[in-house]
């Protein structure tokens, strides 16, 4: 029911920035989280980054000081990256998390988009 359409990404030199945009529609519930997971080829998927609709903000420790996550009223979420390294290169997920009333939490993801840090 939560349809996830991302944007941005690409190639960037070391020291570069991005945004990472992603559109939520559908049914978010009163509460949920909207964020970015990340996962480079043969690692784990990471929490990068996400952000409640009450403003309650997470980070990774590894991006913290460097990416901005934020979102609006069209329930549009925004990573902001910063000197990015090539340890940020990796494919980024946006995720959604709602809590239904009465029902267990739903997670949704988007297809990902590439992110390569690279000179």
């Amino acid at each position: 029911q939560v349809h996830l359409v991302e944007s941005g990404g690409g190639l960037v030199q070391p020291g570069g920035s991005l945004r990472l945009s992603c559109a939520a529609s559908g049914r978010l519930f009163v509460h949920n989280t909207l964020g970015w997971f990340r996962q480079a080829p043969g690692k784990q998927r990471e929490l990068v980054a996400d952000i409640s609709n009450s403003g309650e903000i997470n980070y990774a420790n590894n991006v913290r000081g460097r990416f901005t996550i934020s979102r609006d009223s069209a329930n549009t979420v925004i990573l902001r990256m910063n000197r990015l390294a090539p340890d940020d290169t990796a494919v980024y997920y946006c995720n959604a998390k709602v809590y239904p009333i009465r029902a267990p939490l739903e997670t949704y993801w988007g297809q990902g988009i590439e992110v390569t840090v690279s000179p």
